[in-house]
C-alpha cells in the first residue's frame, strides 16, 4: 500500500470520527496525533475547519477541542517517558547507544531550553509526535510543559482550522502542502541520528 493510500485511509478515518462525534472527535484525534501515532494534524483540523465553513461547527470550540486533545495526548507521552524512560534506558539503552550520560544531557537540555523546544515543536511535523517522551525522560517541569504544549498546540490548531475554512472542500490538499517539510524533517533527523551513532562509536 502506497503512502497516498495510507493517508487516504487516515483522512477517511478522521472524517468518520469528527462527523460522528463532533468536538470530542476532534479532541480524541488530536490526542492520538500528539502521541507516537502517525496521524497528522493536517488531516484532522482542516476537515473540522471545513465543517466550520459549512456552519456545522464553531471555530473557537474546534480550536479549543484540538488544543485540549493535544495536551492530553502529550501528557500521556510525557508520563510514559517520566515513569519508564530511565528504567528503559538503563536496561536496554546499550542496544540503542544510550547511557546515563545521555540521560543527564536530556535533563539539562529540558531544564534550560524545554519551554522553547516544546512550543516550537508543535509546528514541526514528526517532531511534535515525539518531543513529549524525551521531555518526560528529562523530567521537565510539568506545569511549564503543560502551558507551553497547550499554547503551541492551540495556535497550531487555529492555523489549520482557519486554513481548512479557506480551502473548503479542498481541505485535504493542505496535507500535500506540508509534505516537503515532513521530508526535510526526516532527512535532518536521519543526519542527526547518523552523527549520534558516529559520536558514540568514535568514543568507544
Amino acid at each position: 500500500m502506497g503512502l497516498s493510500a495510507i493517508f487516504g485511509k487516515m483522512a477517511s478515518f478522521a472524517v468518520l470520527v469528527i462527523s460522528s462525534l463532533g468536538y470530542p472527535g476532534v479532541a480524541v484525534l488530536m490526542a492520538l496525533e500528539s502521541m507516537v501515532t502517525p496521524l497528522p494534524s493536517e488531516l484532522v483540523m482542516p476537515f473540522a475547519g471545513f465543517l466550520v465553513s459549512q456552519g456545522k461547527l464553531n471555530f473557537w470550540l474546534v480550536v479549543a477541542a484540538g488544543g485540549i486533545g493535544s495536551l492530553v495526548g502529550s501528557l500521556i507521552s510525557y508520563f510514559a517517558g517520566s515513569w519508564g524512560g530511565k528504567a528503559f534506558v538503563l536496561k536496554y539503552g546499550k542496544y540503542l547507544l544510550l547511557n546515563e550520560h545521555d540521560l543527564d544531557m536530556t535533563h539539562r537540555f529540558f531544564a534550560r531550553h524545554g519551554e522553547k523546544a516544546i512550543f516550537i515543536s508543535r509546528f514541526i511535523p514528526i517532531i511534535r509526535h515525539l518531543i513529549s517522551v524525551p521531555a518526560g525522560i528529562g523530567k521537565m517541569n510539568i506545569k511549564k510543559f503543560s502551558v507551553y504544549t497547550l499554547a503551541g498546540a492551540t495556535i497550531w490548531c487555529g492555523i489549520l482550522t482557519y486554513a481548512g475554512m479557506k480551502l473548503g472542500e479542498n481541505w485535504e490538499k493542505l496535507h500535500s502542502y506540508s509534505e516537503p517539510l515532513s521530508i526535510i524533517t526526516v532527512i535532518v533527523l536521519g543526519i542527526v541520528g547518523m552523527l549520534y551513532v558516529y559520536r558514540h562509536l568514535k568514543r568507544k
